[in-house]
């Protein structure tokens, strides 16, 4: 069996995105919101709020550079975990409305990625998300998930696999 691009980008993008609501519920159980959405690891990194749109940002452009469609405009306002999830939301219906052959056409294309600064990167498809794509989607997940850790929320690996819990079994019994 072989994998699709669609595969390889657009359902690792969707699952990350639903683990990061579970996060935000879970630190919404333990933690008052107010001390998490603006928390950072150090004073030179984005904050809780910005990495998850960060991540949302990142996966909607991939989505929408390899099929050659337009992403949803999001104005990187949210200010509470529910605004959040609902981005993430957002972001998870828009990954599921591409199409998978568009999305293999594009690993055949060239894509350029134009920077703020006037610069930019370019890739043929594959090593656009191999080397850049899927690296910063678990870059800025992986800020999520230590932000929350660091400031007290319980959460551990487990959470951050959270989508293979249906493949977890017992362990056998020690005889």
């Amino acid at each position: 069996m072989s994998i699709t691009p669609y595969d390889a980008c657009i359902a690792p993008s969707i699952t990350m995105l639903g683990n990061i609501k579970l996060w935000l519920d879970m630190a919404a159980t333990q933690k008052p919101e107010s001390e998490l959405i603006g928390a950072q690891l150090a004073p030179d990194m984005y904050p809780l709020a910005r990495q998850v749109q960060l991540a949302s940002d990142i996966t909607k452009g991939a989505a929408a550079r390899l099929s050659g469609t337009v992403p949803p405009a999001m104005p990187d306002t949210e200010a509470s975990f529910a605004e959040l999830k609902a981005r993430c939301d957002q972001t998870i219906t828009f990954l599921q409305s591409v199409d998978p052959v568009a999305v293999a056409q594009g690993y055949g294309k060239e894509i350029v990625v134009n920077f703020p600064n006037g610069g930019g990167m370019r890739f043929d498809g594959a090593t656009y998300v191999s080397g850049f794509v899927l690296p910063n989607l678990y870059f800025h997940a992986s800020m999520v998930y230590a932000i929350l850790r660091s400031h007290g929320v319980s959460i551990g690996k487990q959470d951050y696999l959270a989508h293979l819990a249906p493949n977890m079994f017992a362990a056998p019994d020690a005889a």
